[in-house]
């Protein structure tokens, strides 16, 4: 009896040693996260007609995720990169997304933009 408490001791201890180990999340923001946030807005992006409710708010969801100015970095160079690859008129559409969102972007969703600033 008294080894199958010392194997469930060494057990929780070698468990808590690999959690310790864990590394912890960085807190800046990733494109995975803006491209996530922005999924719903794909369609509308895509094919025009009316802004799905879920776009904006995931739209609200990224500003409200890009705190400090790394993250709005961040963001603004990840969808730099997605609007490298757009259509003039997926590039209006999405451009016109904070207007019909009624969300202020602090960037344009443009494969000019200069996220520097």
């Amino acid at each position: 009896m008294a080894r199958i408490s010392m194997t469930t001791v060494i057990a929780v201890v070698v468990a808590v040693a690999m959690v310790a180990r864990l590394p912890i999340k960085a807190t800046g923001m990733t494109c995975g996260e803006v491209d996530f946030d922005l999924l719903p807005c794909l369609s509308y992006i895509r094919d025009g007609g009316d802004v799905p409710s879920e776009c904006c708010k995931g739209l609200s969801a990224l500003v409200d995720a890009a705190k400090t100015t790394d993250d709005r970095r961040t963001a603004c160079n990840c969808l730099k990169s997605l609007a490298s690859g757009a259509s003039n008129d997926e590039l209006n559409r999405a451009a016109g997304l904070p207007d019909k969102c009624n969300i202020s972007l602090p960037y344009k969703f443009s494969p000019s933009t200069d996220c520097s600033k």
